[in-house]
């Protein structure tokens, strides 16, 4: 599917495609010399459940898809007289591919982010007292989320593709450098710090592979990719696969990618993704911020050199618990019909829903939570279902506002946050922005560009193709949002003790899903 598109982000220099290879569907946007979106073509991939708790993808699959979007958009791109000068390509972060070093072909389906069949391997690893050491050289908690326990749960299982890896004969990575290698036809085989820094095997403090997690994990360094900056020329497609070739300039996880497409350039500045997840994440700047509340310490980006560092805290389900009242239980039609619905109320009825349908994210962390609804009366309506599924985004999101405020005034940094910009497919719900604001006491801002990965990746090639910088960026800013009639602001309105009177609810919610 292609379709012609537009939307406000001038940046008015060269034409680039970002390649957003993501949970559910692959796409690729071509963002004009003028900055905005001109062309855009999605193809969706196939998600498999093999047992409980398992869920993967077809590697081939997900490159063919990328392919497909890419040669269709460059097609428009030449029939519109546009020149792409640069490719950028982001991705979801912790799924994890393996694939044979000549051909390229995936020995295994890849195991996504959503997986939790690593989670035996954790526990052995917390009991034999290695999540300090993890937290300290990683900043990530210890968790199946992660991608090296999928990996080191693939090797113990599979002998011979444990022996391959000893013998070099294989290489893995996360969905960007498996589609690096094949769309440079196996030239380049690197990753960013951003996919690197969510592995569990990268040490965000010296910036390289570490090599007690490679040793703990008995994971070979040399299948491994090389770790470069978000910025920086890392290959070039190949003209057999894609008509042409063009530098990829750059590669980012797909979170770190709509912080830098929401211009969060300075610390304290946040967005909030409302994807099939939720993804808060906060710019801390140069340093590191140790979570004490349940949050994972990253790196944001790298360019030039310089590392600035975030706060992350991932809500597992999000706008996938819209699309499970829609296909599952079937109370909407259609995603939309959701926020109507949501309107007829003036509150949740006292009905409340935790979406743990895979356990709890941040700041949490609880594998054995479960999904429910609680405060169900005889009075209880569709409408009444559809307002607690949006408040539980907002209330998830919520703490981990919260823990990113508590761990900034800890670790001493003058950090306070007092807007989020918002992204992703939910952000249109007027509702859920809105509760957002009240919860939260802050303002929401929306500018009414869902694609803010999309469009991080798109940017963050100009500074690799050396058009851009980020003080070039950071200055158009303030243009973008004069000229931008869709942008929409959402201040906190709630009566305080109702507020209050919500929380409680919320969290009698949240421990009886714990249970």
């Amino acid at each position: 599917m292609i379709k012609d598109t537009e939307n406000a982000g001038n940046t008015g220099t060269g034409a680039v495609i970002a390649i957003d290879a993501g949970t559910t569907s692959v796409r690729a946007i071509l963002y004009g010399k003028n900055g905005a979106m001109a062309l855009s073509a999605q193809r969706e991939i196939s998600q498999f459940y093999p047992d409980d708790g398992y869920v993967e993808e077809d590697g081939e699959e997900i490159f063919e898809a990328a392919v497909y979007c890419l040669r269709s958009v460059l097609e428009g791109a030449a029939r519109i007289g546009e020149k792409v000068c640069a490719v950028g390509i982001t991705n979801q972060r912790e799924t994890v591919l393996v694939w044979d070093r000549k051909t390229g072909s995936p020995l295994y389906r890849a195991i996504v982010w959503q997986c939790r069949r690593s989670a035996g391997i954790c526990d052995e690893l917390r009991k034999a007292g290695y999540e300090g050491m993890i937290k300290e050289k990683t900043g990530l908690v210890l968790d199946p989320y992660f991608s090296s326990t999928k990996l080191k749960w693939l090797f113990d299982r599979k002998s011979d593709l444990k022996e391959k890896a000893r013998r070099g004969e294989l290489l893995c990575g996360t969905v960007d450098s498996f589609l690096l290698f094949r769309l440079t036809g196996g030239k380049a085989h690197a990753t960013d710090v951003t996919n690197a820094s969510r592995t569990m095997l990268f040490n965000i403090n010296t910036l390289e592979w570490d090599r007690d997690l490679l040793d703990l994990l008995d994971i070979p360094e040399g299948i491994l990719p090389k770790v470069e900056s978000s910025a920086c020329r890392f290959g070039e497609t190949s003209a057999e696969i894609c008509g042409e070739r063009i530098p990829v300039c750059s590669m980012i996880g797909d979170q770190q990618a709509a912080l830098f497409g929401q211009r969060c350039f300075l610390p304290g500045d946040a967005k909030c993704t409302y994807g099939t997840g939720s993804f808060l994440l906060v710019n801390t700047g140069a340093r590191t911020v140790t979570s004490e509340s349940g949050l994972v310490s990253g790196i944001a980006w790298g360019i030039d050199g310089k590392t600035t560092y975030c706060l992350e805290g991932s809500v597992f389900i999000g706008g996938a618990a819209i699309k499970w009242l829609r296909d599952g239980l079937k109370i909407i039609s259609s995603s939309p019909e959701i926020d109507r619905k949501a309107a007829m109320v003036s509150d949740n009825g006292g009905v409340y829903f935790v979406p743990a349908f895979v356990g709890l994210g941040a700041p949490y962390w609880d594998i054995n939570a479960r999904g429910i609804f609680c405060g169900i009366t005889a009075a209880a309506t569709d409408c009444h279902f559809c307002r607690a599924v949006l408040e539980s985004m907002a209330y998830q999101v919520n703490e981990i506002l919260k823990c990113a405020v508590s761990d900034a005034v800890k670790c001493n940094i003058p950090m306070s946050i007092h807007s989020v910009k918002a992204d992703g497919g939910a952000c249109v719900s007027d509702v859920l922005m809105q509760f957002q604001a009240d919860i939260s006491d802050i303002t929401v801002i929306c500018d009414g560009e869902a694609e803010k990965t999309a469009r991080g990746a798109a940017l963050m090639a100009l500074i690799g193709a050396g058009e851009k910088t980020v003080d070039q960026l950071a200055a158009e800013e303030k243009t973008i949002n004069e000229s931008n009639p869709a942008l929409r602001t959402y201040r906190p309105l709630m009566d305080k003790e109702k507020v209050k009177a919500g929380f409680e609810g919320w969290y009698k919610a949240i421990a009886k899903s714990r249970l």
